[in-house]
């Protein structure tokens, strides 16, 4: 068998838990999609450096989606973009946790799949309602709480931790 599917004592079977975290990661990731791998690097264990380089991806990509000659989130690959980010941060999730990364993958790219769509019908579904930048935040909101939960981030506690 390949190594991909052999019993490893340092990896195990995910939790249903962890697949449905990463597809919330992944739809977060469809919205905005540096929040794919960003956000298991903000909330994980890494060098400050490191998470502030993250989160500065995460801050231009908000600013940018703000500029009017942002290009729809579909356009030129936009969905698979997304859904690989989805899958990058979902396998990293699935890191974190030591569990095989190859469900969380799967379910961090369909969540992906399914927040570029689901984002673009929301954003065509607001235009004329909402000003653009208005609906565009309320996306933000939605996405950066999708991610924060998904990663485990607990809100209150000093520093930025993640639920195992």
């Amino acid at each position: 068998m390949t190594a991909l599917f052999r019993d490893d004592t340092r990896t195990r079977r995910p939790a249903a838990a962890l697949v449905a975290r990463s597809a919330l990661l992944g739809w977060a990731a469809g919205a905005r999609a540096s929040l794919g791998p960003a956000a298991p690097t903000i909330t994980g264990a890494h060098r400050p450096v490191v998470r502030a380089v993250a989160a500065l991806g995460v801050v231009g990509e908000l600013i940018g989606d703000k500029l009017p000659n942002a290009p729809s989130r579909l356009d030129h690959g936009g969905a698979l973009v997304r859904a690989t980010a989805g899958a990058i941060g979902a396998s990293m999730l699935a890191a974190r946790g030591r569990a095989h990364p190859v469900v969380p993958a799967l379910a961090g790219a369909v969540g992906g799949l399914a927040g570029a769509f689901g984002g673009a019908a929301w954003r065509a579904w607001a235009a004329g309602r909402l000003p653009d930048w208005q609906a565009a935040v309320a996306e933000d909101v939605v996405a950066l709480t999708a991610a924060a939960v998904a990663c485990g981030a607990r809100f209150g506690a000093p520093g930025v931790g993640q639920v195992q």
